[in-house]
């Protein structure tokens, strides 16, 4: 999956070894747009952007699949599949929510019931916390990157950051070059992760509590903040990732796609190229530079 300035664009390999594509353009509502440009608030819109356009593309590859060619539904009026699409694309955004707020509480919880007998610093309490969120988070991933399906989709997932790491080496996109380069970069937005567990312990050590259910409400009530101010966070690091002092700032991000990206095999990287020169196709028939990413 590639987004240019005005399409995204998923490839997947059918049964019967055909690619086939989903292309979208980029449309957004107009009261949208000035919320995109305002920084701390545009963060957040973009995740929730993200998170509805991901699902409906990774709907249809795993609807397609597993469906012969031939056999999709062809009775679907408009509306409802306008339906169908509207009705995944707010399940992936209320679960991208449900996670994030699942994934702020029981850390918060598990060090206040384990460790607040012991440890009654604070701050002490929020880097405990904060350990907690990594190590949950690194199991997590360990665990279900062990399966096959989360495995092939890693595969994918270093796919596309080859073929965007060849793209702006310059170098001529084939399978072989491809394959040369590293599965890990800056841009990805699994990096988000990282810098909101980092980013956290930071917040909320300006932030006094008394109780278990007062940190629990706090740290809820300030997940827009963490999750604004890390946005901006990873946005400064990449901008900064060519400046040799700098770029240890990116490394928390790369260590964790050593878990969510797998070394893709030939016909993966195909996939993933052709996605990628679809899209570029696509834009360049519409605006002369195009700007893309790669999408987790």
């Amino acid at each position: 999956m590639f987004g240019g300035h005005r399409y995204t664009v998923t490839a997947i390999r059918r049964k019967d070894d055909t690619i086939e594509y989903l292309e979208e353009p980029k449309q957004e509502k107009a009261w949208v747009r000035p919320f995109k440009r305002i920084p701390f608030i545009r963060g957040i819109v973009s995740l929730i952007s993200a998170s509805a356009n991901g699902s409906r593309h990774l709907n249809f590859s795993t609807d397609r699949y597993d469906t012969e060619p031939g056999d999709e539904a062809e009775t679907e009026d408009t509306s409802s599949k306008l339906t169908l699409i509207l009705g995944v694309a707010v399940i992936g955004v209320l679960s991208f929510l449900f996670g994030k707020l699942m994934f702020t509480i029981v850390p918060a919880i598990l060090a206040d019931v384990l460790f607040k007998h012991w440890v009654t610093n604070n701050i002490l309490q929020n880097l405990i916390e904060g350990g907690i969120k990594l190590i949950l988070l690194f199991t997590y991933m360990a665990i279900i990157a062990r399966t096959p399906m989360i495995k092939r989709l890693f595969q994918y997932h270093g796919a596309e950051h080859k073929v965007i790491n060849a793209y702006e080496a310059g170098v001529e996109l084939t399978v072989k070059n491809v394959q040369q380069f590293s599965t890990l970069h800056y841009r990805c937005g699994s990096s988000f992760l990282i810098f909101t567990v980092l980013t956290g312990v930071v917040i909320y050590s300006f932030f006094h509590y008394d109780s278990l259910w007062e940190r629990v409400y706090q740290r809820i009530l300030l997940l827009p903040v963490v999750i604004g101010v890390s946005y901006e966070t990873l946005q400064a690091t990449n901008k900064v990732r060519d400046i040799s002092l700098l770029r240890f700032l990116g490394y928390p991000g790369l260590w964790l796609q050593k878990l969510t990206t797998r070394e893709p095999d030939d016909a993966q990287v195909e996939v993933a190229l052709a996605s990628f020169k679809r899209m570029r196709e696509l834009e360049e028939g519409n605006t002369a530079s195009t700007a893309v990413s790669a999408h987790s």
